[in-house]
């Protein structure tokens, strides 16, 4: 029998004959269920400001969507915690908490220390489309200075032992399995990993180490490319953060200034080229690691002989009209 309630809806259920014997025990059970509202997790979730801004912010609009999505369909991916740690889904926390919209959480029994975490929202990031390159490529080279570290700390713990342990202690840690040893990727692995190319990520690690932070937010928001930002990132920190205090077009222009400038310094002047044995000797190819990046390196340069190719055949040009002049005078 199910009717209405000021309640809600109210479901109820009466026993057959056989089960009330009497007119006495005639019982009614009834299973109310009353003004339903989402169950909201009730354990207390920990938030660590490391792993919050550990990658970068939503811009406005994303995270504007994301409320539309958890309003209009729910919190469909659980939250991933560390014991009471949140690891995955800040923003979705923070969205559902101010909404009320049930949420579910699941536990990551693979993390061991905060690196593990670390690498794990590095992968985990890697993979979602809404990550810039730039991001990306921050996030690849964190994963090397992790597994560098880490490597480290490995070495020098084995070398520890090795010097505590006595000579029966030596043939017990060589008869042991041997720690599995950390692995770092090179170059490659990491740009795709990272989805970009290999000088893609070496611009990136050159903004990383040298751009000022006015630069680096210019690139976050778009107003200058990696590949510019990176030429950039070579001139003095003064004129950095003016250019970016100017904006996109006082950037470009700095950019250009800096490539014509680098352009320059590469080309070798007709002084400097007295014979073979000062020129620079390339490597072999066999010792090229990164060949998207030599083949880039190699363009630049002939472009840059070609740039002065031209301006000495101007020069030449002159003097045959200057010297023809100087004939005819006579």
């Amino acid at each position: 029998m199910i009717g209405p309630g000021t309640g809600g809806a109210r479901s109820c259920r009466t026993l057959s004959p056989q089960q009330r014997p009497d007119r006495e025990a005639n019982v009614l059970i009834a299973v109310a269920q009353t003004n339903y509202m989402p169950k909201i997790a009730t354990m207390t979730i920990q938030i660590n400001e490391e792993l919050r801004t550990y990658i970068d912010p939503l811009s406005a609009d994303e995270y504007e969507a994301l409320e539309r999505s958890l309003l209009a369909d729910g919190c469909r991916d659980a939250l991933v915690l560390w014991g009471d740690v949140l690891v995955d889904g800040h923003n979705r926390y923070a969205l559902c908490t101010k909404h009320g919209i049930e949420f579910k959480t699941t536990q990551n029994t693979r993390f061991k220390s905060m690196d593990d975490v670390r690498l794990w929202m590095i992968e985990n990031h890697l993979g979602r489309r809404s990550v810039s390159d730039f991001q990306r490529g921050v996030l690849a080279l964190r994963k090397k200075e992790i597994l560098q570290q880490r490597r480290q700390e490995l070495e020098a713990q084995q070398q520890a032992q090795q010097a505590d342990a006595g000579p029966a202690d030596e043939a017990e840690t060589s008869a042991a399995s041997p720690a599995e040893p950390v692995v770092i990727p090179n170059r490659q692995a990491l740009a795709r990993a990272a989805r970009v190319s290999s000088n893609t990520l070496g611009q990136i690690e050159k903004i990383q180490k040298d751009a000022a932070p006015e630069l680096v937010r210019a690139v976050k928001s778009g107003e200058i490319s990696i590949n510019a930002a990176a030429a950039v990132a070579e001139m003095p920190v003064d004129k950095q953060v003016a250019a970016a205090a100017e904006g996109r077009k006082a950037l470009k222009e700095l950019a250009r200034q800096a490539r014509e400038a680098k352009a320059k310094a590469k080309v070798p002047s007709m002084d400097t080229v007295a014979g073979e044995d000062e020129l620079e000797t390339e490597p072999p190819v066999e010792a090229v690691e990164d060949y998207p990046a030599e083949v880039a390196r190699l363009r630049r340069l002939v472009a840059a002989l070609t740039e002065e190719r031209d301006s000495l055949k101007k020069k030449v040009m002159h003097l045959t009209v200057a010297l023809s002049e100087a004939r005819q005078d006579k």
